[in-house]
């Protein structure tokens, strides 16, 4: 029985991946459907294997007896997932003790951390309480007015609690790779962050700023990967890909409101994750 609980979780993990629909839509739309298609999958498996390894490898099911291989098949892939978190919270804690070292300053009103690295840069580090981390080069590279621009966004991202979820999504994003359009969602998701992080700070800046700060960052990010070595990382920005999403964010940026995204979220669905569960109480 436990077995046929794997088959039928991974056969509907796998269908709903399968059955991704990756036309465009609305942002608003777009996020819910990219939440549950990337979501959902990962969280059945995760709660099947968490039921079987409950019920144990001893004793019946419904008259079905309980199958040690496919106990041991949901112990492996339980210890998988908790060595991924496990690996992912140590990678963060290690980014959160190297920027602790770096020097603290205001900039823009907003306490950040200055690194010294030869490109614009701007991120949040950390998980529920993260740090705001700007490069000296983007200093540099912005006047006043597109640098509180890019600390709006910034800040927007720490409203919404980016670091964490984000952090979580990855998690489930590692633990199942395999499955199908598992980078799709992830990076559409990624995407749509960072629009939403744009229209948050759109109602304190003028939208027009965050659009032109984007592609003064880019521009100058190109010119200093075609300066130099092909090592620096930001080397990425001449991927088709990432230039087409630059553009996303910048048509995002100048569409109407009725584009927004929208900050409620509809999770109602992952309480049918849970089914699996529900068999526990039949396992004698």
């Amino acid at each position: 029985m436990h077995l046929l609980m794997i088959i039928i979780a991974l056969s509907l993990a796998g269908v709903i991946r399968f059955c991704t629909p990756l036309s465009l839509i609305g942002w608003t739309t777009r996020w819910q459907r990219s939440l549950f298609y990337f979501v959902f999958p990962p969280l059945l498996l995760l709660m099947t294997t968490v039921a079987i390894v409950v019920m144990g490898y001893h004793g019946t099911m419904l008259g079905w007896q309980s199958s040690l291989y496919s106990y041991l098949l949901a112990v492996t892939f339980l210890i998988f997932a908790i060595i991924s978190l496990i690996k992912l919270a140590y990678q963060g804690w290690q980014s959160i003790k190297k920027i602790n070292g770096y020097p603290e300053a205001i900039i823009a009103g907003k306490k950040a951390r200055i690194i010294d690295i030869p490109v614009p840069y701007s991120a949040q580090i950390g998980f529920w309480n993260p740090e705001m981390v700007v490069s000296q080069e983007l200093l540099n590279t912005l006047d006043q007015d597109h640098l509180m621009a890019v600390i709006a966004h910034e800040e927007a991202h720490a409203n919404y609690q980016d670091t964490f979820w984000f952090f979580l999504l990855g998690w489930l994003g590692r633990i199942t790779f395999w499955l199908p359009h598992t980078n799709n969602l992830w990076q559409d998701l990624l995407l749509i962050r960072e629009i939403r992080a744009d229209q948050q700070a759109s109602q304190q800046v003028d939208p027009l700023l965050i659009a032109e700060s984007l592609v003064i960052v880019a521009r100058k990010i190109n010119n200093i990967t075609l300066n130099n070595s092909p090592e620096i990382m930001v080397a990425t920005f001449h991927d088709k890909v990432l230039s087409n999403r630059l553009n996303e964010r910048i048509d995002a940026l100048l569409t109407e409101s009725e584009n927004n995204i929208c900050n409620s979220l509809n999770l109602s669905y992952i309480f049918l994750t849970f089914v699996p569960l529900v068999f526990i109480p039949f396992h004698c």
